[in-house]
């Protein structure tokens, strides 16, 4: 019996490594844990990070339709849902990121949050619709902001008043947007640099 329940917990230790959670700082579902697998590159937007970008989005989100691209966690576009979004689409590659976006959804009965599953580049070449507020939060290592950018501007998918946040690392600041696109909030909080645009026209 000792070496079943030794085999079992080391199991749980196990599997507890490959099961991360972060939590849902306002709104409807405040408190609530995310879980997520623990993927290469898969870093989810810090809490402090996170209370700066939705004080700066506060009279932005209620009724928004929202884009998380390299949604990972889940935790910028369901945090964006828990504060009042009308629609939040959340694109992810990854299949074991995938799995845990649609359990965390289904754990909040939520009725606003739709996942896709295919990289970014697909979903915005074959996207019809603009967006309010868009989040590019790529895995640091990734070189792919100007594509992204391009992509988003060139493809119809934000209009006048697009809010575009970009997150990425302090030390390699992408700063060649589209023209139209206006800075409009910056911060540094450690080594995560994070810059709210909005589009002019």
């Amino acid at each position: 019996m000792a070496r079943k329940s030794n085999k079992a917990r080391a199991a749980k230790n196990g599997a507890d490594k490959l099961r991360q959670s972060t939590r849902i700082i306002g709104g409807e579902w405040r408190g609530r844990k995310l879980a997520f697998p623990d993927v290469e590159g898969l870093r989810p937007t810090g809490s402090r990070v996170r209370e700066t970008l939705f004080n700066w989005l506060q009279y932005q989100m209620p009724g928004s339709l929202c884009l998380d691209l390299f949604a990972g966690s889940g935790s910028l576009g369901i945090e964006a849902a828990s504060r009042g979004a009308k629609q939040v689409t959340l694109v992810e590659q990854h299949p074991d990121a995938v799995k845990f976006l649609k359990q965390n959804i289904n754990h909040l009965q939520s009725e606003n949050i739709s996942v896709e599953q295919m990289s970014a580049q697909d979903f915005l070449q074959s996207a019809k619709k603009p967006f309010d507020i868009v989040f590019l939060d790529p895995p640091f290592a990734d070189q792919i902001l100007l594509e992204m950018c391009s992509l988003l501007e060139n493809g119809g998918l934000v209009k006048k008043n697009t809010m575009i946040y970009i997150e990425q690392n302090k030390s390699s600041i992408f700063s060649e947007v589209p023209k139209n696109w206006r800075l409009f909030k910056e911060k540094i909080v450690g080594n995560v640099s994070s810059q709210l645009f909005v589009v002019e026209s």
